[in-house]
């Protein structure tokens, strides 16, 4: 019997130990166990959210498209929705004519009318945006 309690004891012990590491990794004031476990779930979606945007952020300096021999770095952003998606393009210049390639890579994707997609996902259309930025990118350049 004794040797049941001193293992539970133990557990405890080890666990209080644990939870005072998250609190303190966590920056956490809580002193409940779930209210201690409710702040690092928050800090962990911070956490996610920090390194889905140093993500994008690396993905749209990789993606630099150029334009007159300068890069134009693009940010595209693509959440799907209720009845569609959500498309940001971000351009830190003026992209003359990119508009129409990101129209035409949405008639090619069906995207151009008020029908429902055509189960397309968000990597989906982001990949099609994607190009259409390239191809505006060479085209741009093959002009020069």
């Amino acid at each position: 019997m004794k040797n049941m309690v001193s293992r539970e004891r133990k557990t405890a012990a080890a666990i209080n130990k644990k939870m005072r590491v998250l609190r303190s990794i966590t920056n956490s004031h809580a002193h409940i166990k779930t209210s201690i476990l409710l702040d690092a779930t928050k800090y962990l979606g911070d956490l996610k959210q920090k390194v889905e945007r140093i993500n994008q952020d690396i993905a749209m300096a990789q993606n630099s498209t150029c334009y007159n021999g300068y890069p134009v770095p693009v940010q595209l952003r693509v959440e799907a929705e209720d009845k569609g998606f959500l498309i940001k393009v971000f351009s830190e210049r003026c992209c003359g004519g990119l508009l129409v390639f990101v129209l035409e890579a949405f008639g090619e994707l069906g995207l151009e009318d008020d029908k429902e997609p055509n189960r397309l996902d968000a990597e989906d259309v982001k990949g099609a945006v994607s190009k259409a930025i390239q191809n505006w990118s060479t085209q741009m350049n093959e002009r020069q």
